[in-house]
């Protein structure tokens, strides 16, 4: 069903704004290329497909205008800006060259690299005794124009992690640093979720707190199956996507993925 034809009743119960429900709406056509000829229908077309009143049209077409999505031509109407619904590329990387890739497309600003007591759940998955402490490394990855992209929270045990500093970490990935200690990569289990964005996430995203933010869990192991890496990754919705290519071969393994229904949060889909 394509929800951009006929109209499309907004939730008036207590929560989110009209226009912040619209401007969501928007957006994500936007993305996707629903507008041919890059023109959004004009304001009394958007009230009458919303069941809202032109001041809050007008509001929600404003926000999209402070994102850089459209501009509005007096006289003319609201034309969405650049090529929207551009190609995806091809997933074709392996996880040590998208770790790669990401380092090579981002700026990286270390936030803090401690040795501390890490969390009950990141404990027993990297197999990790009460009380010991691990490294741990706080990040903030930004793309070329200076927009935060990816906030990660990563632990590794002390014994592989002695030589990840802040000042390591501000000239190699944390992977390199561990590679060139002479860890080798074996297995890597991944959760992907869903979660909001806290106060200090959001400022440090530099997102809506509330806004929807993609969670990424890995776990890697070294070819002894010793878990060497713990790594949370959280993505702001509106700026990242995940991409997967499953073989043939692989279809109907656990490599394919698994849905998981009301998943535990205390990290034990991790844990196999």
């Amino acid at each position: 069903m394509n929800l951009s034809t006929g109209t499309t009743p907004m939730n008036g119960a207590r929560g989110t704004a009209l226009h912040r429900q619209i401007y969501l709406v928007l957006r994500d056509e936007i993305s996707r290329g629903l507008f041919p000829g890059g023109a959004l229908p004009n304001e009394e077309g958007l009230c009458e497909r919303f069941g809202v009143s032109r001041i809050t049209v007008r509001r929600a077409l404003g926000d999209l205008a402070a994102q850089g999505l459209v501009e509005r031509r007096h006289g003319r109407g609201t034309f969405v800006r650049g090529e929207p619904g551009q190609m995806r590329p091809v997933p074709s990387l392996s996880v040590i060259d998208s770790l790669r890739q990401t380092a090579i497309e981002t700026i990286v600003r270390v936030l803090e690299v401690e040795q501390t007591v890490p969390p009950a759940d990141v404990a027993r998955l990297l197999q990790i005794p009460p009380g010991e402490k691990a490294v741990h490394a706080l990040r903030i990855r930004s793309n070329r124009n200076g927009q935060p992209a990816m906030l990660t929270d990563a632990w590794v045990p002390v014994a592989v992690g002695r030589r990840v500093t802040a000042a390591a970490l501000k000239k190699k990935a944390l992977y390199e640093i561990l590679m060139m200690q002479g860890v080798q990569f074996g297995r890597v289990v991944q959760e992907f979720s869903a979660t909001v964005s806290d106060p200090q996430r959001a400022g440090l995203i530099q997102t809506e707190v509330g806004a929807p933010l993609l969670k990424l869990v890995r776990l890697m192991h070294d070819m002894d199956e010793r878990p060497v890496l713990h790594l949370t990754a959280y993505m702001a919705a509106d700026r990242a996507s995940v991409m997967m290519e499953i073989a043939g071969a692989t279809v109907n393994t656990l490599t394919a993925g698994q849905i998981v229904l009301d998943a535990p949060v205390d990290g034990n889909l991790l844990s196999g």
